[in-house]
């Protein structure tokens, strides 16, 4: 189905384009904003993919984020997918922020009733992307501006959750991979427990599957360089409850003997998009070593 676009906005010499399109995956309509940089005119560009966090739709990081300062410097397009379908009318889907509407974790739900919309990894890695890159409509024509061999992921939070395991699940796919304040071992945490318990039915075994720490200490990456880039705040009060555990992920890169990661923390910042503005700088210009 093709894009059709809400709202066009000029953004630091470019344009972010506010979108919905019918999903198969999710079997309801979707948003997603693209921003493209005023290279994008002329040439295909790379992507950047930013995967939001708990509540957040498309708006709240493309609004707040910060990061078209450097993407349009550097010729980078970033893709801004919704967080979980909207309407698709299962009883107690708008019930709490965690679970549900806005929480869809980028897994694909096994568990009914979610299992039939429920399915955002695969909206995210197999259906909105391969959209993207093959779009030749002419109001957007993605296809002669996006470089679908160039993609990188980043995310916040359950977005962050999501770009590690996408990155981990997807070997070779994306280029890089970085992260604020993940949910680095959701099978370990409040968040990631409720989540996978709805989704995913009890099995810790198939938790694993969608568990950052978990991959990353698997068999396939042992060894391996990750060209990943973390920051978490230290006055994040969900970092001090537990429910991000950084630490464990790290436990298990050391131990698998897996390279090029980077995890940084960043002194009294917490997990607001104070946060993420502060080091989109960062994050951007770590995709851009692998992208340009």
């Amino acid at each position: 189905m093709p894009f059709e676009i809400k709202a066009t906005i000029a953004t630091f010499g470019g344009q972010l384009l506010k979108l919905s399109h019918e999903s198969t995956s999710t079997k309801t309509p979707m948003a997603v904003s693209v921003y493209l940089p005023p290279a994008s005119t002329t040439a295909k560009v790379p992507v950047l993919v930013y995967l939001s966090g708990l509540t957040c739709t498309p708006d709240n990081c493309s609004e707040k984020g910060f990061l078209h300062a450097t993407a349009s410097k550097l010729g980078i397009a970033i893709v801004y997918p919704d967080t979980s379908p909207r309407g698709a009318n299962i009883a107690g889907e708008d019930d709490a922020y965690d679970f549900g509407s806005g929480a869809g974790f980028y897994i694909d739900a096994t568990a009914a009733p979610w299992s039939s919309h429920y399915n955002m990894y695969s909206y995210v890695q197999n259906e909105l992307l391969s959209s993207l890159f093959s779009d030749t409509d002419s109001a957007t024509n993605f296809s002669a501006k996006l470089d679908g061999s160039r993609v990188s992921i980043t995310g916040h939070s359950m977005g962050g959750h999501g770009a590690l395991t996408l990155y981990l699940k997807n070997p070779g796919f994306y280029k890089s991979v970085s992260a604020f304040a993940p949910i680095s071992n959701p099978s370990a945490c409040p968040w990631g427990e409720k989540a996978f318990t709805g989704y995913l039915g009890p099995d810790k075994a198939e938790w694993a599957k969608h568990d950052a720490t978990a991959l990353v200490g698997s068999e396939g990456w042992k060894g391996k360089n990750l060209k990943a880039l973390i920051d978490v705040g230290t006055g994040d009060n969900f970092y001090k409850q537990g429910q991000l555990l950084p630490e464990n992920f790290e436990k298990a890169v050391k131990e698998n003997g897996v390279t090029g990661v980077t995890v940084r923390y960043q002194e009294n910042y917490d997990h607001s998009y104070y946060f993420i503005s502060s080091f989109a700088q960062d994050h951007v210009e770590h995709a851009a070593k692998y992208l340009l």
